[in-house]
This record gives structure tokens, C-alpha cells and sequence, in this order.
């Protein structure tokens, strides 16, 4: 049996270290990881090798040569172009042959068992078999589903928090028949997990999960590579360590050939250090790797770090948890603080110190005495996360600073590529203005031209990109929840938000720092469109039905939450003939966030002054204009989910024979689908987020209304995302069609009993949370759409649903009895604590 070894990587996580190094010759233990896949290859009678190389392929060449110094043959085949996982070994398919064969990337850690894979693939008469493992946290990640029997029926490649059906993932290794190669096309980008796989389980091929509890892991970020290093000095992963083997109280050391130590008494741990080394007097080294040619003065301290082959430490040096490239040469009393990662041929002054957390390019140097300091907690923070979903979140001005938007706008710009224009706004916050200035900064440095509205309403923003004149936007705004956070909105080209493959790449970019700043004749220029406003009032108006709204001549109460709406809305409102009163008409930055007492007392006030002086009804907009909050004329706040039911209701009866399908999210109650039916009406489930929701109307024309559970509603004939302004206008026009009100409406509704619970579950347990709800759900009817909802009978459910940001599980229940409710979300509660603590 052949194998093929995917080394083509960028490495982009890992820089600065692959700047000079593909990331399959990154060093485990002083050994490249390619070389110890070999290893573990031969190890199972697998000598014939295809090794797909592409970046710095000369490396990964020169070293292995033709394979025979390593007891294997090698082949190796050099892409023209990045291919995708599946098109590149599509690629090789020539030296591959009519035989089963093995996929395994050359840039992961692991001592799985090949041969009980293989043995299984035959055994179950397989096409495809994954290696399946268990991870704590599964998002980075292809998120695999399998039956008892082992055969695969779902596959999510990088999901969500609410796709997280199971912690069990992809490891990337595969055994293959060579005719599943015939559904990829040749030289064309093409992906196992995206394009492969999907079309498998679509054909219903024969496609099996091999689970495995032995150590894999996937050397994907700096984290993960100085983790790698200690779980093999600590046993936790089955490798080779090369060199001579010497037993202390304290420690167990290898020597490599010609390694002069001039004493041991301070080691501790495990410690391994490469040829033709020399450790100076009475020096500390702890849990460390040192590589061959490095030279270690007195009184130095190594802890928890590695060092590449080639680097020099002079007297009195401290290093703890860190990582030093090649041929590095570090100063008399230099401290270098936890997770500095120095690419190659750095030079650090004498007594210099470098804090936490701090990244240095290849030949950079620190001069004598310098302390080298970003004093950025963001850096600690998202140190492998930057969004969530489309937005990026931090404290303002302590995580939320000029130099983090410089440096996010650039790598934005990077992303989406010189000579473009990028459509820029934000609320009334000075935080937000800085922070959308920094980043405008950041773009233009990268060569892109910014048209900036500056205030304006996230709404405004999606209409405006819709002309098609932008490469992308971006929205700065007070966190609507978190007085002290500033969130950053992008948007891609069309207005929808960013998807989260192209939020990968700007992560990417962001994290490894090396984004090209152009020409001081190529910086981008600053613009601010005119006539904006007015053409988004144009287009709003067309899409109602004035003539029907202006003759029930509405009576309404608005809060406008200090929100940017009231710099537009009121000119709206009066050309629909509306009798107006209106509440924090005026922008104030100080309160664009409310906690839960000042929304409960804002409520109560709205409450008071529309039934006080028989209003016809009273809305409550978001700061930033999305989302609305609605009392009737009887003076009753509608929940946010009854406010759905109630939405629907009108627009179904206004719209009789014309709608065939609306859209609501997997936690909207069934009163919504109870509503449709007397209709004729196809409701669609939805992920619980406004990206699913856009994504639905994005994907089915028949699709003519989607109605969120937060107060967000879509109506597609204006835009394709949630306007609060427009929501107003379209409920007044319904109201208008029907003769009907609000509380009306809401009084003759079928009424279930929905309740929400949430359980504090840590991140890394989530996966296994999520995997357990999965098995327990495999008698029962369910939805896999975003967490697991699982059907007790027609109208009583539950669904579990893992929160993106914080370490929380959310449960959901339904039903008509209410004591019901209340018993579902106590015994799923008791199963989720159940199943973090079970193995």
C-alpha cells in the first residue's frame, strides 16, 4: 500500500516560525513532523511515499531526497497552483495507482494505529474511511457524525457553536479506494471535507469512521505547537527521542552526539538537547527541547521552551514557555516572559526583556536594554480567535485601540486587495468614531479607497452596499449589550455578513502579521458619499404601501434608544402621515447600551404614554436601528416570540394566495407553523442568528419573510437583512391592510408555553455536550440545524444549543402544558451536567 503525505502548507498560524520553514519541516523533539510521519508510516509497512509539496518545496526535497536514508521510497509532486486537499491528490493519481491507499498530512502530531485503519477500511468493504478522534474543542475542525455501525452520515467541515452536533472530528487521515478520485476534477480546486465527502454521502457510498483514542494533534497554531513538544516530553504521545539517555533524582536527559554539559544538578524533567551542543555552568533547563550547534552560557534558565538548532544564549538568560527559531542569538540577562515566539536569525540585546505574548519576523534585532512591550490584552485575548461569526468584540480602548484597528483595517484590506473601495459608517460613540478611523487608516495603508458614512444605521450600510460599487464594509458601534465593548460589523461585497471562510482568511492575515503595505503613491483615499440617505428613503418608500398607511393616519409612540435612527426615521414617519410621539429622539452615546432594569423601565414609560393617551401602538428601536420592541394599544409588552406569531399573523392575512414559504429561526415557537397551516404556508427552520436568516432569503426566491425570535424581521422586497425602521413601516402598512391591532391580533392566537434555561458548561466541554445530546436524540424525531432539537410529540420539543461566546449551553422547551416545560428543561439540565462529567 502507497501513502500520500499533503506537505504543501503555508504554515500561515504558525508564523513567524514557517516564515522561512514549510510547516511540515517544523521540528518535533529536534525532527521535522514530516519526518516522523514517515516514521509512523514505516512503522506499519508503508514505504511508498508521494510526498505534495508547494511551498518552499526545495526544503522538504533536499532533506528527504529519494526516501533511502529512510528506509522508504519517495515520489514527490510539485503543484502548480493551490488545488484544494482533494484536487492536489487528484493531482498525483498517475504515481498512485489502481491500490487502496493512505492520506495523511505531513504536518500533524500523532501514533495512531495505520494498520487497525486499513484493517477496517477492508473489513467493512469501505470506498473513504476517516480517522475519527475526540477533541475538546471540535470548531476548528470537521465535525464527523457516525452510526453505531460506523458508517458516516454527516460531516460538517469548521462548524459553529450550534453545528457542534458531536466532538468527534476529522484527523485529516483517510484510506482510499483510487475510484473515489474519479468524482475530482483535475487541476481544479476541490476539498475532501467541502466537495468530496458531500458528494459520498449524497451517492450513499460506502463511507465509514475509524475511531481512535490514540494522540493526535494538528500543529496548527504557535499554542499547539509548544503544547506538542510537552505532551511528548511528558508520555503522552508515543514518539522516538534521539540521543544517549541519562537518569537523575530529578530528570531524565538525552544527549546528542558530541554535546558537552558541563553540569546537571539543576535540570529537572524531561530534557532533550541535540549534537554538538554546549550547556554552560550551573544552568537551569526545565521540560525543555534544545537543538543541535546551540550553546547555552552560565547561569542560564530554560523552562517549558524550545530552542532551534543553531542558537546561542549568553550568561544569566531566562526563557519560560517560549519558542527561539534558528540560529538566534540571545544577550547576557535577557528575560524573555512567557509565549514569545522568535523566528530565525533574531539578535536580542544584552539585558533586554520582552514581555508576553510577542511575535519577531526573521532577522529583527532588540537593541541592549530595550524592553520590548505591547502592552495589547487583545493580544492575550485572541490569541486564536478574532470573530465571532462577522464581528469582532472587545473593551473599548483597553482591547479596542488605534493600533488593534490600524492593524485589522490592513489586514481587511490585505484580504480583499489593492485598488478596491471599502464602504465604512458607525454610531454616535467616540469610541466608535476612533475605532472606525483606525481602521479607515489601516485600509487605506493597504491601498484601498474608503467612502465613509460616518453615522448611519446598520441598515443604511446593507442598502448602500447593494449598488455593487464595494469590495466590502464595515460598521463601528457601541456594544448594544455590554456597556464597556465596541463591536466591529463587516459586511461582504453584496451587504450580507461576512461568511465565516473569508473571516478565517482576515484572522489569518491579522495573526500572522506579514500583510504588504503599498507604495506611499498607492495610499487609498478618503471619500463621503453624498445622497446616500436619499436614496435609501427612495427605495424604502417604494416597497410600502403609503396610500394605505397614510389613511389609517396611525397614532404612535417611538423610542428611538439615542440610536441613530432618529437622524432619518422622523422624515420617514412623516411622509406616512403618522401623529408622532417620540422618545430619546436626540443621539447620545452614553446611552446606547441599556442594562436589564433601564430596558424594563423603558418599557414600563412606553407602556404608560401609549395606553395614557390611546396610541394605537408603541415601538422601541435598537441603537443601532435592527431590532424592535413592540407594546400594544392595551398598553402590553409582547415578547419577543409572540411578537413573531403575531407579525406573522398579519402579514399571512394581508398576503392570502400569495406567499408559499416564510422562514423563521430553529428556536421561534410552533404557534408560527400552527399560523402557517390555516394558510397553506411552507415554513423553513432556520440557524438561530441573522446570518442564517439573510442565508435563507439568499438561497429560495419563494422565500418572502423571515421573522427572527430577537425583534429582527427580514422583509426581501426591500432588503435582504432586518430593518427596525422598515419593520415599523411594513407592521403600520399590514395593520393598515388588515383593519386588525397589534393586541388584537395577539389576543386570537393559539398560545404554546416557551421558556429558556441556560446551564454554564466550559468551553472545552461543549463538543461533548453536543455529541451526547446527539446519540440521545437518535430515537426521537430531531433537527440538526443549529444544536439538537428533539421532538417528544408534535407540539412539545427541546433543543440544546451551545452559545458562540460564552460558556453556556442553551436550552429551549415548548409545549401546551406548562408544567411539562418546566420538567423538560430541569431533566435536560440534569443530562447536560450528566454528560460533562461522564467519560
Amino acid at each position: 500500500m502507497k501513502a500520500v503525505i499533503k506537505a504543501g502548507g503555508f504554515g500561515t498560524r504558525l508564523r513567524p516560525l514557517t516564515m522561512n520553514t514549510p510547516k511540515p519541516m517544523v521540528p518535533i523533539v529536534n525532527i521535522p513532523v514530516m519526518h516522523r510521519i514517515i516514521t509512523l508510516l514505516k512503522k506499519h509497512g508503508i514505504t511508498e511515499i508521494i510526498a505534495l509539496v508547494y511551498y518552499y518545496p526545495e526544503i522538504i526535497m533536499n532533506y528527504f531526497k529519494d526516501g533511502k536514508d529512510f528506509g522508504v521510497k519517495i515520489s514527490y509532486v510539485k503543484a502548480e497552483a493551490d488545488f484544494g486537499t482533494a484536487g492536489s491528490v487528484r493531482n498525483a493519481s498517475d504515481l498512485i495507482g489502481n491500490d487502496e491507499f493512505v492520506v495523511i498530512s505531513g504536518d500533524v502530531l500523532t501514533d495512531i494505529d495505520i494498520s487497525k485503519a486499513i484493517d477496517y477500511h477492508f473489513d467493512k468493504k469501505s470506498m473513504a474511511t476517516i480517522v475519527l478522534t475526540r477533541v475538546k474543542n471540535p470548531l476548528p475542525y470537521g465535525i464527523v457524525i457516525v452510526k453505531d455501525t460506523g458508517e458516516i452520515v454527516r460531516f460538517l467541515e469548521k462548524p459553529s457553536w450550534g453545528e457542534v452536533f458531536s466532538d468527534t472530528i476529522n484527523t485529516g487521515i483517510y484510506v482510499l479506494n483510487p475510484s473515489v478520485l474519479e468524482f475530482v476534477p483535475y487541476k481544479q480546486e476541490f476539498d475532501f471535507s467541502k466537495n468530496l465527502f458531500p458528494i459520498l454521502l449524497e451517492k450513499k457510498l460506502p463511507f465509514y469512521g475509524f475511531s481512535t483514542d490514540s494522540y493526535w494533534r494538528d500543529i496548527g497554531t504557535l499554542g499547539d505547537y509548544l503544547e506538542a513538544h510537552l505532551d511528548c516530553l511528558s508520555g503522552v504521545v508515543n514518539v522516538e527521542i534521539y540521543g544517549e539517555r541519562i537518569n537523575i533524582e530529578k530528570a531524565s536527559i538525552y544527549i546528542g552526539k558530541n554535546t558537552q554539559v558541563e553540569n546537571y544538578d539543576r535540570f529537572e524533567g524531561v530534557v532533550v538537547i541535540g549534537e554538538n551542543a554546549k550547556i554552560g555552568k550551573n544552568v537551569k533547563i526545565v521540560n525543555s527541547v534544545i537543538g543541535s550547534n546551540c550553546e547555552i552560557g552560565d547561569n542560564c534558565e530554560i523552562i517549558n521552551s524550545v530552542i532551534w538548532n543553531g542558537t546561542k544564549i549568553k550568561d544569566r538568560a531566562r526563557l519560560t514557555l517560549d519558542v527561539v527559531g534558528y540560529e538566534c542569538t540571545i544577550g547576557e540577562g535577557v528575560e524573555i516572559n512567557e509565549n514569545v515566539f522568535i523566528s530565525d536569525h533574531c539578535t536580542i540585546g544584552n539585558r533586554a526583556k520582552l514581555m508576553s505574548n510577542i511575535k519577531l519576523w526573521p532577522w529583527k534585532v532588540v537593541e541592549d536594554d530595550s524592553v520590548l512591550s505591547k502592552s495589547l490584552v487583545w493580544e492575550d485575548k485572541w490569541l486564536k480567535e478574532l470573530f465571532t461569526e462577522s464581528r469582532v468584540s472587545g473593551i473599548s480602548n483597553i482591547e479596542m485601540t488605534p493600533e488593534f484597528g490600524a492593524k485589522l483595517g490592513a489586514a481587511f484590506g490585505a484580504f480583499l486587495g489593492q485598488g478596491k473601495t471599502v464602504l465604512v459608517s458607525r454610531d454616535a460613540d467616540n469610541v466608535s468614531r476612533m475605532m472606525n478611523r483606525a481602521l479607515i487608516c489601516g485600509l487605506i495603508s493597504a491601498g484601498l479607497d474608503v467612502d465613509d458614512l460616518r453615522i448611519a444605521s446598520i441598515p443604511m450600510v446593507r442598502h448602500e452596499l447593494r449598488s455593487g460599487r464595494y469590495a466590502g464594509g464595515v460598521h463601528v458601534r457601541k456594544s448594544p449589550v455590554d456597556k464597556h465593548q465596541t463591536d466591529i460589523i463587516f459586511f461582504d461585497s453584496n451587504g450580507s455578513d461576512l461568511p465565516a471562510s473569508k473571516a478565517k482568511a482576515i484572522e489569518r492575515l491579522f495573526f500572522g502579521e506579514d500583510f504588504p503595505r503599498v507604495h506611499y503613491s498607492k495610499v487609498g483615499t478618503i471619500n463621503f458619499p453624498v445622497r446616500v440617505s436619499e436614496g435609501y428613503v427612495e427605495e424604502f418608500l417604494s416597497a410600502l404601501n403609503v396610500d394605505a398607511i397614510k389613511k389609517r393616519n396611525f397614532k404612535i409612540v417611538i423610542d428611538y434608544s439615542n440610536g441613530v435612527a432618529v437622524t432619518i426615521f422622523p422624515n420617514i414617519l412623516g411622509k406616512l402621515g403618522c401623529q408622532v410621539i417620540s422618545l430619546n429622539a436626540y443621539l447620545d452615546p452614553s446611552k446606547l447600551t441599556k442594562d436589564e432594569e433601564e430596558f424594563k423601565k423603558a418599557v414600563s414609560e412606553l407602556s404608560q404614554i401609549v395606553t395614557s393617551i390611546r396610541y394605537d401602538v408603541g415601538f422601541m428601536l435598537n441603537p443601532g436601528a435592527e431590532r424592535i420592541w413592540v407594546i400594544d394599544e392595551r398598553g402590553k409588552f409582547i415578547e419577543n416570540n409572540r411578537l413573531l406569531s403575531v407579525v406573522v399573523k398579519l402579514y399571512l392575512e394581508a398576503n392570502r394566495d400569495r406567499v408559499k414559504k416564510i422562514a423563521v429561526p430553529i428556536t421561534a415557537s410552533l404557534e408560527v407553523d400552527m399560523i402557517a397551516s390555516e394558510y397553506g404556508v411552507e415554513v423553513v427552520r432556520t440557524k438561530d442568528s441573522h446570518y442564517g436568516m439573510m442565508e435563507a432569503v439568499l438561497k429560495d426566491p419563494d422565500i418572502k419573510f423571515v421573522g427572527g425570535t430577537k425583534g429582527g424581521f427580514i422583509f426581501p422586497e426591500f432588503l435582504f437583512a432586518s430593518d427596525g425602521m422598515f419593520s415599523i413601516s411594513k407592521i403600520l402598512e399590514l395593520m393598515a391592510i388588515t383593519g386588525m391591532k397589534i393586541g388584537e391580533v395577539e389576543k386570537s392566537l393559539p398560545r404554546l408555553f416557551f421558556k429558556h434555561k441556560l446551564v454554564s458548561c466550559p468551553r472545552d466541554l461543549k463538543g461533548k455536550v453536543m455529541r451526547l445530546a446527539t446519540l440521545e436524540s437518535e430515537g426521537y424525531k430531531r433537527q440538526l440545524i443549529d444544536g439538537v432539537k428533539i421532538f417528544m410529540d408534535d407540539i412539545t420539543w427541546i433543543l440544546i444549543l451551545p452559545d458562540r461566546q460564552r460558556n453556556e449551553v442553551h436550552l429551549f422547551a415548548e409545549s401546551d402544558d406548562e408544567k411539562r416545560v418546566e420538567q423538560l428543561l430541569e431533566d435536560y439540565s440534569n443530562k447536560v451536567e450528566f454528560w460533562m462529567k461522564s467519560r
